[in-house]
């Protein structure tokens, strides 16, 4: 049987994988993401380590990254804010020392792969696969296919409506300030309450904040790419009282426009957590890999 290799690279840690799928992963490693040397070196080490050959190996890389595989700097880690990441070849580096074919993708774009072969959008061919956490990205299928364009979808860097006398928290995005990324991902809640986001109670008032932002944010990649389901992965989701509150506000905020029974009558169904968890980026990798055949 064959086998193939994933590698979620993420922007505060790297998990790399061997196997075929969700229920034969033969080997997997975790570590943090330090400097591309370092990190990358333990990829290597990873997959030449390895008792069996892999046909093919795919990456899911933060960003902002280059997807496009008729480009010179195909699977290049671009103009991230990630320090001493910028212009890092990942997919050059990786495929010259291991030798074997390497696909490459956004990690959101390859968690939303997984969620389709796997997960939650097994059979729906037009979908968004949303991350929150370190920060916010998007992935989407549309017809089948990934979307891609003049890079690749930046949603988590949309604006969203900011009342700053409801809160003054000015962002913490380094390009846009009060984004959605700058308003709503984990380190945004950890420097507006002071605190970590999994630290905070069920009840405290920066879940329905959150929530606001969220749903803000979905109405309007609903209302663009009318997606038939919208999965919603990440740590910030973790807590359990964060996706009743998106449901509810995105119904309200649509205001009974969208007549589909998905949003409706079936919210519940529509905008969900990934079916995979947290194994929805580097599954989605081995996706990706699996496509090089």
């Amino acid at each position: 049987m064959a086998l193939f290799g994933g590698i979620e690279a993420g922007g505060t840690k790297f998990v790399c994988a061997v196997g075929t799928g969700p229920d034969d992963v033969r080997a997997v490693t975790r570590f943090p993401t330090t400097t591309p040397a370092e990190t990358i070196g333990r990829v290597i080490e990873f997959f030449r380590s390895q008792p069996e050959p892999m046909t093919a190996i795919g990456i899911g890389a933060f960003g902002p990254t280059d997807p496009d595989p008729a480009s010179p700097t195909y699977g290049t880690i671009t103009s991230t804010p990630k320090p001493g990441w910028q212009n890092t070849p990942l997919r050059k580096l990786v495929a010259d020392a291991l030798g074997v074919p390497v696909a490459f993708d956004t990690d959101v774009n390859a968690a939303a792969l997984g969620e389709y072969t796997w997960g939650a959008a097994r059979g729906i061919d037009t979908f968004i696969y949303l991350t929150v956490g370190t920060g916010i990205g998007g992935g989407a299928m549309v017809e089948g296919r990934m979307l891609h364009g003049l890079v690749h979808p930046e949603m988590g860097h949309i604006r969203v409506p900011h009342d700053w006398a409801v809160d003054p928290f000015p962002g913490f995005c380094p390009y846009h300030g009060d984004c959605l990324e700058g308003l709503a991902a984990g380190p945004a809640l950890e420097r507006r309450w002071g605190t970590r986001a999994e630290t905070l109670p069920p009840d405290h008032p920066a879940w329905p904040l959150e929530a606001e932002y969220l749903a803000q944010a979905l109405v309007s990649y609903i209302l663009i790419l009318s997606p038939k389901r919208i999965v919603i992965g990440g740590g910030v989701m973790h807590q359990p009282a964060l996706f009743p509150l998106v449901r509810t506000r995105v119904k309200e905020l649509l205001a009974g426009y969208v007549q589909s029974p998905a949003i409706l009558e079936g919210i519940d169904t529509y905008i969900v957590p990934p079916a995979l968890g947290d194994r929805a980026g580097v599954l989605g990798a081995i996706a990706l890999a699996q496509g090089q055949r």
